[in-house]
């Protein structure tokens, strides 16, 4: 199947095999971005209407988080039919237009994939659970309780509790790593990987141009369930007995890599199809390396260094990107400052009267950064953390765990279009799933989209600039100074040299010494320039090599 004839081809940079490397990835999500039919909850019509805005901003794909037929109990990612759309999205004729709408404005197509778990309602679950002989008997992940009836092992899901539940109808136990909702595929059976390969490919041939795969570290088990050793104390503190563990038989066990050969198998019958994969836990450098190693692997992984990063610091910053070297079989990294899951990073990063200035600096930064970048949506617009009362909340963490939660509902309120309008234009009805928040109703589409000082115009702009310069699109990247303020590094792409300068700090700082001065500036925020770096200033320029 040719893809390269449904994207418009005067573009040269976002066509080809490998169109994803050092692509910008603009993130959908879709309860919240556009809401068409008047129920509060964004669809894929809303989705389609606006991409407009969307290629207007620069990037070179959209990555749309699960629209697939689910009971929501985790909003998606509880699958209950990976091959449906759930009718709160829309249908798969939807889903078509939307597809061809992005082709033509020339923006790739890629969606979430969930191998690790489906949703109890999924009928392949419903079949397993029926009995401990039927044909999907070992499709998900069961066992005897031991003597005393207790589980099996003493493995604690993400979501709080017990990582097992009972199940009367097989007198066994299911595995679930996140809600009890979410039983465990059992991704060692070559039959559930021939499914979910099957999965693959029937939103390839619908035209999509690739996949990122949810929790794909937690895809298989160790099936002697061994008890997860107790974890030491690293001074965080702990509000789920998940914590309390070393995640050692849960999850990553060293046979995922065989599947993922498998995926990228598939994905590479296809044209220019991207992988990244989500990684998350403790050990996730070394999963992620592990991957994307090779041309037989993904084809990047992204963690979790920034999402729940407290601080961003220019020692942030370096450790994450020395992890990745320009060096043979070290896969290729993709980078987001915020997401889905995890607060808005202006709430958590800088003072309320420092977000102004600190956006400016945060997206110049995610532009100059060596891999994918990955823009949640209103990212762009600066919006900020919305306080959503308990009474009001719709996420099972976050209600499981209050009032200790990461509190996700307040990253996932909808997308505030129009000022001045009722629910900010992202609804016709009086009562959206989540409230848009006072703060980020003046931030919105409308208020930015025509004032060229706005953060929304920086984003575009910046956003330009890496298609435009090769060294900040795909060069190598050295990390050449990063102290408690100053972050400087040099990104090279065969003679051109770009050196992008920080000032992560609230105060004025000196240049640093050694770094010339002598450069042509082609991109400042903050007042900065050439041998002056002010408060949240930042500076790239172009030298000669």
């Amino acid at each position: 199947m040719n893809r390269l004839s449904r994207i418009d081809a005067a573009d040269q940079s976002r066509v080809g095999h490998d169109w994803w490397r050092g692509a910008a990835i603009y993130q959908i999500y879709p309860r919240s971005f556009r809401d068409s039919n008047g129920d509060g909850i964004g669809d894929l019509p809303g989705i389609t209407e606006r991409l407009d805005y969307v290629a207007k901003l620069g990037v070179d794909a959209i990555w749309i988080s699960p629209f697939f037929t689910s009971p929501m109990a985790d909003f998606g990612y509880d699958v209950a039919d990976y091959c449906g759309v759930d009718p709160i999205f829309g249908t798969l004729a939807d889903f078509d237009a939307l597809v061809a709408r992005a082709h033509g404005l020339g923006l790739r197509v890629t969606i979430d994939q969930v191998y690790s778990h489906t949703s109890d309602q999924h009928a392949w679950f419903i079949e397993s659970r029926a009995s401990r002989d039927n044909p999907k008997a070992d499709w998900f992940v069961w066992a005897d309780a031991k003597p005393d009836g207790s589980p099996p092992s003493n493995w604690q899901s993400v979501f709080g509790g017990p990582a097992w539940t009972w199940d009367a109808r097989r007198g066994q136990y299911y595995l679930h790593n996140f809600l009890s909702s979410q039983p465990q595929l059992n991704c060692h059976n070559p039959a559930v990987q021939d499914a979910l390969l099957g999965v693959a490919r029937f939103w390839l041939d619908r035209g999509v141009d690739g996949f990122r795969i949810d929790a794909l570290n937690f895809a298989m088990h160790d099936p002697l369930l061994r008890d997860n050793p107790p974890a030491q104390p690293d001074g965080k503190p702990r509000t789920r007995p998940f914590d309390f563990q070393q995640q050692l038989f849960n999850q990553s066990h060293a046979d995922i890599p065989r599947f993922i050969e498998r995926i990228r198998a598939l994905t590479d019958s296809y044209d220019g199809i991207f992988t990244v994969a989500e990684v998350g836990g403790k050990d996730a450098e070394r999963e992620m390396k592990l991957f994307t190693s090779g041309e037989a692997r993904l084809n990047s992984a992204y963690g979790f260094d920034f999402l729940y990063a407290r601080q961003l610091t220019p020692a942030v910053v370096a450790r994450a990107l020395n992890q990745w070297p320009d060096a043979p079989d070290i896969g290729w990294p993709s980078w987001a400052f915020e997401n889905h899951d995890a607060p808005r990073a202006l709430s958590r990063w800088c003072a309320p009267d420092q977000r102004e200035a600190f956006a400016r600096l945060k997206v110049t930064l995610l532009a100059a950064l060596r891999g994918n970048i990955i823009i949640y949506q209103g990212e762009e617009l600066g919006l900020t953390q919305v306080e959503i009362p308990f009474e009001q909340l719709q996420d099972p963490e976050a209600i499981a765990n209050w009032p200790l939660t990461l509190a996700r509902d307040g990253a996932r309120t909808p997308l505030p279009w129009q000022a001045q309008s009722e629910q900010g234009g992202f609804t016709a009805s009086s009562a959206p799933w989540l409230p848009l928040g006072e703060e980020n109703m003046a931030r919105a589409v409308d208020r930015q989209d025509n004032d060229p000082a706005s953060l929304l115009n920086l984003t575009r702009t910046l956003l330009a600039l890496r298609h435009q310069i090769p060294a900040l699109r795909n060069g190598t990247c050295e990390v050449v100074l990063a102290d408690e303020a100053r972050l400087v590094l040099r990104r090279t792409s065969g003679s051109e040299v770009v050196l992008a300068v920080f000032n992560i700090s609230a105060a004025e700082i000196g240049w640093p010494d050694g770094l010339g001065t002598t450069g042509t500036p082609i991109f400042a925020v903050g007042g900065a320039e050439p041998g002056r770096l002010p408060a949240f200033g930042a500076v790239l320029i172009r030298e000669s090599n």
